[in-house]
């Protein structure tokens, strides 16, 4: 919905192509109805009037290699967007890339794609956006960058200890501070794993050691990240909370144009605080860069599983603190295949994680 008001504002230079959507089979037909694009998917296998519509199993990977289509937004969650992105950077697509599972579970084929062929990949996560802006490249350069610092609100029950998480509900981890969005990113956040996914992203994305990135709990969000240089320069970029201007950037780049994002009046941001993130009472971080430093699948394990626990803990079948326990538990039980990561591979791992997880699952909640 953001990348369409993106598009409203620029219709001289972009024309909707298709539009898919999971299951918001109302949503999806206004939207059809409003900016009539010729193709259009719903995994729901619902009706949709005034577009052709596609469907079957490959519907997605249609969708994002379609010839008339020049750049392929990706927003899903899950583990879905990898083939269709990989498919969009072989058809020499511009995709700009806003699912974070994507690059976590398969960040060393897709840009292993995205850096052999003719395709490009540009983020539009605001934390990677911020370090795409402020690095004025998309590769780490060890000669000039000392390290990539990456920025998090802490989310709704930052300070808080284990104890006090112990009696956290749905609805109090889906009260964001500052962002509205779907509820697995919300819940993601909550626990800091979303800070923890953007870790594997950041090292895959810009070909970063994953000892040189780190996080910083910044509860205003006014900084999205920040690059520090081999001679102590700090440049960071600082944005309002509004998703339009990282999609923006990656659909114009690398041009700067007038658009509908919001921003900032600095008289009026107060004080910025800027502290270390509590890796006790949020686990899920320090598991992420376990799983980085493993590699091979065990991001995907990751990912998985912490997909499973949060739909549990939505499901009210699970408490807040299970959610990193169940990921946890399902790391530890993993054990990798070869060396070489393949896309079998990564589909074999996310299965694992999802019956081994859902097995913790109904064991705890049982």
């Amino acid at each position: 919905m953001s990348t369409l008001s993106v598009i409203s504002a620029m219709p001289d230079r972009f024309r909707l192509v298709g539009l898919c959507a999971a299951s918001n089979q109302a949503e999806l037909q206004k939207q059809i109805n409003r900016y009539a694009p010729d193709y259009a998917y719903i995994e729901s296998n619902g009706s949709l009037d005034n577009v052709t519509t596609l469907d079957g199993p490959d519907a997605l990977v249609n969708l994002a290699t379609l010839d008339d289509a020049d750049i392929i937004v990706v927003a899903t969650t899950g583990h879905t967007a990898i083939e269709p992105t990989i498919a969009a950077l072989r058809a020499g697509k511009t995709v700009a890339l806003a699912n974070k599972e994507t690059i976590v579970a398969a960040g060393e084929i897709v840009m292993r794609e995205a850096r052999a062929g003719t395709g490009s990949l540009r983020t539009i996560d605001s934390e990677h956006s911020a370090l795409w802006q402020c690095l004025g490249d998309d590769c780490f350069d060890p000669d000039r960058v000392k390290r990539l610092i990456l920025t998090g609100s802490g989310g709704p029950f930052r300070g808080r200890s284990i104890d006090n998480l112990r009696q956290v509900t749905p609805a109090d981890a889906l009260a964001h501070p500052n962002w509205s969005m779907g509820s697995k990113i919300t819940i993601d956040s909550a626990t800091l794993m979303n800070k923890g996914l953007e870790i594997i992203e950041a090292m895959w994305l810009f070909n970063c050691p994953l000892a040189s990135i780190d996080v910083v709990i910044h509860p205003q969000q006014i900084v999205h990240s920040l690059v520090e240089f081999n001679d102590g320069a700090l440049i960071a970029q600082l944005g309002s909370h509004d998703m339009r201007l990282p999609i923006q950037y990656a659909l114009t780049y690398p041009e700067r144009l007038a658009g509908p994002a919001d921003t900032i009046d600095l008289l009026q941001l107060g004080s910025l605080t800027f502290e270390a993130p509590d890796d006790l009472s949020f686990p899920l971080l320090r598991l992420a860069r376990e799983a980085a430093r493993k590699g091979s699948t065990y991001p995907t394990v990751l990912s998985a599983a912490d997909t499973v626990a949060v739909e549990a803990f939505l499901a009210g079948q699970i408490s807040f603190l299970d959610i990193a326990a169940t990921v946890e538990d399902s790391l530890s039980l993993h054990v990798a295949g070869g060396q070489n990561l393949t896309l079998d591979a990564v589909h074999e791992a996310d299965k694992w994680a999802r019956d081994t997880s859902s097995a913790l699952i109904r064991k705890r909640s049982g």
